[in-house]
């Protein structure tokens, strides 16, 4: 897990400052050790891991469970067939618990997460964090959040009503490359630091500072 240091945070404080001079926007930077616990990812290979021995057992040759039930039981076993569920539900518990606790290790869970699942946990937490970090908090709605989420290695950029009617989607891309081409690297400060410059010039050009151009939200990075 990368994480940040005190020159990373002045570097990204000084960007945003440096950014807000030149537009009437407010710039956000929250970074989060991860977005979500994914818990249920844990409990949904648990499950899947349970229900394959029945389903294994189902597409198994009768004579491969004759043999292997004479073998463990002796050639008496006069009652095979409910040894045998008793077998299957005793493998099917033991396989929940093994997969359930394995994936209490968050970076195995964190790897067995689908991609497109991180995707959405990440841009569902950061709309959560925008609306109570950035939502209302200036005068003239114009407020960007830049959101990074270090275990899934993503980001988003929320912005307020005022700077969506203004500027395309599109425009965030370089900013979003800066950010995680750093990132990957090992050097998230870095990579926040360049990103809030590219979204200092994007609002520049499409939200200029006006006369009245207050500090409305805090410059220096918010980490949970």
């Amino acid at each position: 897990m990368v994480s940040f240091t005190d020159q990373d945070r002045r570097r990204i404080a000084e960007a945003v400052g440096a950014a807000e001079r030149g537009t009437d926007a407010e710039i956000v930077t929250i970074v989060a050790a991860k977005s979500d616990s994914y818990h249920d990812v844990g409990l949904h290979y648990a499950i899947l891991a349970m229900l394959l021995v029945p389903a294994g057992t189902a597409v198994t040759p009768v004579s491969w469970i004759d043999w292997w039930m004479t073998l463990v039981f002796g050639w008496n076993a006069s009652a095979g067939l409910h040894l045998l569920m008793l077998l299957i539900f005793a493998k099917m518990i033991f396989l929940f618990l093994v997969v359930r606790y394995a994936l209490a290790y968050m970076p195995w869970r964190m790897a067995l997460t689908p991609g497109s699942t991180k995707v959405r946990r990440v841009r569902r937490r950061a709309a959560e964090l925008f609306k109570s970090a950035c939502l209302g908090r200036t005068k003239r709605q114009t407020a960007v959040l830049l959101y990074l989420s270090l275990a899934e290695r993503r980001a988003e950029i929320v912005v307020d009503e005022a700077i969506l009617a203004k500027v395309d989607p599109s425009e965030w891309g370089e900013a979003m490359t800066a950010l995680v081409s750093e990132v990957r690297a090992g050097r998230p400060g870095e990579g926040m630091a360049q990103a809030v410059e590219r979204i200092g010039r994007v609002l520049a050009a499409h939200v200029p500072a006006l006369q009245d151009n207050p500090n409305e939200i805090p410059d220096g990075v918010i980490e949970l």
